[in-house]
């Protein structure tokens, strides 16, 4: 990589903290020079910006615009204003690279005290890019959240920055009644976007919801999460492989249903295109598995709904109140069990309530969704501890990786699969090794930023 240096003075006063600005081009350079910083984040961003590792503070909707690209070094903390609420908004063609590594991730989180810190402390981050959806362009969809910010386009491969050994904290402000901020939002990111290893925890909505777009992601993990582990709409038709989502028996989301996953084509199920299709594979969805202390509203394992297309293969679900698969409308359903074009394949699926449900038994029973899902190599587990999984309940060491002599440990297929996605011979988000190890935080409330 070549790099370019520009005046490498630095400026210094007692009442100014002066650091170098890095700016990252689409050939590779790189242009160091100059820039003066205080440690706190607000207003509206229109040109580029490097903050090196330490601490930051997000004070209030920070919206970057005007193409420009913010740039948080490894090993930066950047915290919540508690009296002003932060949120970073990454709008239409501007991008944001936090791209950290296993020793160093780049931490979100909230601003307050140990022992004080709880979900909605901030709003979450919300990259908006150029990728279609299906909702009409004239005008764009604004994304929800309070934010009053467009996105969507026809562009696939749009490039929204780089999210790369993050972890994202506390998130979810509330900004009206069924319009919450998630901890990471996508609307209309495209393809260019590189989104791998982050950790969305304790947050007041979903960990992650992607409307429409693209992108495509790898080591994804929801920690106890409000509301959806893993939201999908708006014609999205992205692909993620290697992610995790656990539940916290005692909080969930009280005015609606928390889900490990839930996915819709649009709220009236119409047939609008591109129809929402994820293509998924190796998920660990960990429900509350009926432990003391679990709250109602803890619903679905998998929640395919109004008019969505999926792919699911090679996952575990388990530990949910009500069904590991749920098909919810009667186009899924027939998309799925009469037509098949959405797929539902080598997985493992457990329930506490029943673990496959149908929205329609003149289409298919709840038995004849079983017979299907099982002729396609999926296996049904009367328990959850037949999972052999390690620890994978909520606490604040899980290990969710198989033991020895676990179904998991065998008995996938990759047949018809993309070329992103990397053949395993485990099924879920684990084999052997244990990606979360050395930047994922189980235990936030108590760790000293």
């Amino acid at each position: 990589m070549k790099k370019i240096l520009f005046g490498t003075l630095m400026l210094a006063s007692l009442f100014s903290v002066t650091s170098c600005v890095k700016v990252n081009f689409d050939d590779g350079g790189t242009v160091v020079g100059p820039v003066v910083e205080s440690n706190v984040i607000t207003g509206v961003i229109s040109s580029s910006k490097f903050y090196a590792k330490g601490k930051w503070i997000l004070k209030g909707y920070v919206y970057v615009t005007n193409g420009a690209t913010i740039t948080f070094e490894a090993g930066c903390v950047v915290q919540s204003d508690v009296t002003e609420k932060g949120a970073l908004i990454i709008e239409r063609g501007a991008k944001l690279i936090a791209s950290g590594s296993s020793t160093m991730p780049i931490v979100f989180t909230s601003g307050k005290a140990i022992g004080s810190r709880a979900p909605g402390d901030w709003g979450g981050i919300i990259l908006l890019g150029k990728a279609p959806t299906n909702r009409p362009l004239d005008p764009a969809p604004t994304i929800e959240g309070g934010v009053g910010r467009q996105y969507g386009g026809t562009d696939p491969l749009d490039e929204s920055g780089i999210l790369r050994y993050v972890r994202i904290e506390y998130a979810g402000i509330a900004a009206e009644p069924g319009s919450e901020i998630n901890g990471l939002t996508c609307g209309g990111v495209g393809s260019g976007t590189i989104i791998e290893n982050v950790q969305v925890s304790f947050g007041n909505d979903d960990a992650y919801e992607f409307f429409g777009g693209t992108v495509n992601a790898k080591n994804l993990v929801a920690f106890a999460t409000a509301d959806d582990d893993f939201d999908f709409d708006f014609g999205y038709t992205g692909k993620i492989q290697f992610a995790v989502s656990c539940r916290k028996p005692d909080f969930v989301d009280a005015g609606d249903a928390g889900n490990g996953i839930e996915c819709d084509n649009d709220a009236a199920s119409s047939l609008a295109t591109p129809r929402t299709k994820p293509q998924l594979s190796n998920f660990t969805i960990i429900g509350p598995n009926d432990a003391s202390g679990t709250v109602a509203n803890h619903n679905f394992s998998n929640r395919w709904r109004r008019a969505t297309q999926f792919v699911l293969r090679n996952s575990i679900l388990m530990g949910h109140p009500d069904a590991g698969f749920s098909t919810e409308s009667d186009a899924t359903l027939n998309d799925y069990y009469t037509n098949n074009i959405s797929e539902f394949k080598n997985n493992l699926v457990h329930a506490s309530t029943l673990p496959y449900k149908t929205a329609n038994a003149a289409i298919a029973t709840n038995a004849q969704i079983q017979t299907k899902a099982e002729a396609d190599g999926c296996i049904t587990l009367a328990t959850s501890a037949a999972a052999m999984l390690t620890s994978p309940f909520y606490s604040t060491t899980p290990n969710f990786l198989p033991a020895v002599g676990s179904p998991a440990l065998s008995g996938t297929s990759f047949t018809g699969m993309n070329a992103f996605f990397t053949s395993t011979t485990y099924r879920g988000a684990f084999g052997t090794t244990n990606w979360t190890s050395g930047w994922c935080n189980w235990d936030p409330q108590n760790t000293v930023y």
